[in-house]
């Protein structure tokens, strides 16, 4: 990172850090924006894609079937954007399975996000979204795996740099605040937090997270837990009234302009398109929640529908429920769901498979493993085909 690759309008300074290397110490929130037709149109668009996605998540009878299949989904993507390599039925595998890890290591790292994730979730209904909260978030997030070493759930206190894998601090493409800053830029960005605001929040949401990012204040996986607090802010601040939006997809779809676009903020002060980037990613990820849930939504009923014709028990029907939160399962883990015997269980799991709602995935006698392929599908489709919003016209 070079000193002459910031200019006048970069919204913060350069100091000198270890070895003679410059680093960046942003500014505090919130900085100085100009409103323009476009970029009040796609904030515009975003606002109305989470009005709707919110309004699905009301009207649902049970709209947390929604919430693990979304959850495991980001935790999948955004764990992808570090390096990671494991899947969404790994992770589902991992669940059922905990000698998969020796199959594929990333897992647990995929897994510490979702439990992670599921904890701050939890913990922002009674904490406000502070400092000590994401510490003990992080921890969760690195708790042992790779990382471990970097002091989980401890702000940073040595010099961090961000560049390709290998490379020192000399060929950094971006290098944070030394770490004598950290401690007044991340009281400043608690306080920002909890002030009252003007701004829309999806214009918060962009601010936060860059700034999380900009600081860097941990050693390792900063990255995660920024992308993990945008969820954290739509539920803690009211915008979704359950976790069903994740950006990691987009990010992961656009990974390169995503960085590009984070740098030219600390660079430039870029707001502008730093903004429009995250307004549009905003609604079209929305976008792609409203029709992925409808997609698992007409699936319950599907199920439900087939497996009443079948003059199913309660329990059946409770088993089918269940495949939403866990679409792959073998006979212990159903029988633990339901709370019944393993001949029970296996009674219910044969009847699914003649409703061809589950599948036997092994082809062992023993050991067998069942998956519900409909559901599993929607959870992994990549994408259903929406363009990048463009900005609303008055």
């Amino acid at each position: 990172m070079q000193a002459s690759d910031f200019t006048k309008g970069s919204p913060g300074r350069i100091v000198p850090t270890i070895g003679g290397q410059s680093a960046f110490v942003p500014n505090d929130l919130p900085p100085p924006l100009v409103w323009t037709t476009d970029l009040v149109g796609y904030i515009s668009a975003a606002d109305r894609a989470l009005g709707r996605l919110a309004g699905l998540g009301q009207d649902m009878p049970n709209p947390h079937i929604l919430i693990r299949p979304f959850l495991r989904r980001e935790a999948v993507l955004s764990s992808q954007i570090e390096g990671t390599e494991a899947s969404i039925p790994d992770v589902l595998l991992f669940e059922v399975n905990k000698k998969v890890e020796q199959r594929v290591p990333d897992v647990r790292e995929v897994v510490n996000y979702v439990r992670a994730l599921e904890y701050g979730l939890e913990r922002v209904k009674t904490l406000p979204l502070s400092l000590r909260l994401i510490r003990e978030v992080h921890h969760i997030l690195l708790k042992g795996v790779r990382g471990e070493q970097g002091a989980p759930g401890e702000f940073r206190t040595c010099q961090v740099h961000i560049g390709p894998p290998g490379m020192g601090i000399e060929q950094a493409t971006f290098v944070p605040p030394p770490p004598s800053e950290v401690p007044r830029l991340l009281g400043a960005l608690e306080r920002y937090l909890h002030e009252p605001s003007d701004l829309p929040p999806v214009v918060r949401l962009a601010l936060m997270h860059y700034q999380f990012e900009a600081i860097h204040p941990f050693r390792d996986g900063n990255g995660r837990v920024g992308r993990l607090l945008i969820s954290l802010m739509l539920c803690l601040e009211g915008i979704l009234p359950m976790p069903l939006l994740y950006l990691s997809a987009y990010f992961h779809r656009t990974r390169s302009e995503y960085y590009d676009q984070l740098r030219r903020v600390s660079q430039s002060g870029s707001w502008h398109d730093w903004l429009t980037y995250f307004a549009r990613g905003v609604a079209s990820e929305a976008m792609d929640a409203v029709e992925r849930a409808q997609r698992l939504k007409d699936l319950q009923s599907e199920y439900l529908r087939k497996v009443r014709t079948a003059r199913a028990s309660a329990l059946l029907t409770q088993l089918v429920e269940e495949l939403f939160n866990y679409p792959m399962v073998s006979v212990a883990k159903v029988a633990g769901l339901l709370h019944v015997t393993a001949t029970t269980a296996q009674e219910h799991v044969d009847r699914l498979v003649s409703a061809g709602i589950l599948r036997e995935a092994t082809g062992q006698k023993r050991n067998r493993l069942f998956v519900a392929d409909g559901i599993l599908e929607a959870i992994q489709e990549p994408s259903f085909g929406h363009p990048t919003p463009e900005a609303e016209k008055g």
